[in-house]
């Protein structure tokens, strides 16, 4: 447990489009950050929805971020008080990250936005179908080079291919493409966030990975 010490950083509205990293001070899109609220018990409480009550404290969804030594003293003086950091944050927030995932691919299969293998895939890609592909981490660039085809459709590899296969009921899934719209976006995202705390590229343009 840490006491808050140095300057108090500024008071701010949780408005507008980007937030201010507790630790670096660099402002980033909301979308591209990490929101935690101080718990009763002055624990840090990750808020990857960002709708639990209380003051929101901010944090690039970055792995060098997490791992930063001077993290809890940088959560306790954004929060003015003492604070309680998880000892394991960072798995902790890359398993949240994966559930939301699933969770977003699931919704777009179900609402018909989501197909998963190779052919109807491709199909979807080569027809301009797509507004987005998933790969599986674990999958062979050999197929994914395939199943683009030259394509700029943008491209992640949050999960494995048993956990793609848990979302559409196979044993694993390799290739999927989603329809363009919000549940696409929302996707590209949370995988960006998760390819951060990863430590990986969080690029998606022109059909680079973010895994």
């Amino acid at each position: 447990m840490l006491a808050a010490h140095g300057p108090a950083a500024p008071e701010e509205p949780e408005t507008g489009p980007t937030r201010r990293c507790v630790l670096t001070g660099a402002r980033q899109a909301k979308e591209a950050m990490i929101r935690f609220v101080v718990g009763p018990d002055g624990q840090v409480v990750p808020d990857l929805a960002a709708r639990l009550p209380g003051r929101g404290l901010w944090l690039s969804a970055q792995g060098s971020v997490l791992e930063d030594r001077r993290l809890a003293q940088a959560f306790a003086r954004a929060a003015k008080a003492r604070v309680t950091l998880p000892e394991d944050l960072r798995p902790r927030l890359i398993a949240g990250l994966e559930r939301r995932v699933a969770e977003l691919l699931g919704l777009a299969r179900r609402a018909g936005q989501a197909v998963a293998g190779f052919v109807v895939a491709r199909d979807w890609v080569a027809s301009g179908r797509a507004g987005l592909v998933v790969e599986a981490r674990d999958g062979a660039p050999d197929g994914r080079r395939k199943l683009l085809s030259g394509s700029s459709v943008p491209v992640v590899a949050p999960l494995t291919a048993a956990e793609l296969g848990a979302v559409f009921a196979r044993d694993h899934v390799v290739h999927v493409a989603v329809a363009p719209g919000r549940l696409a976006q929302a996707i590209a995202a949370e995988a960006m966030r998760l390819a951060g705390v990863r430590g990986g590229t969080q690029a998606t343009d022109d059909g680079n990975r973010t895994g």
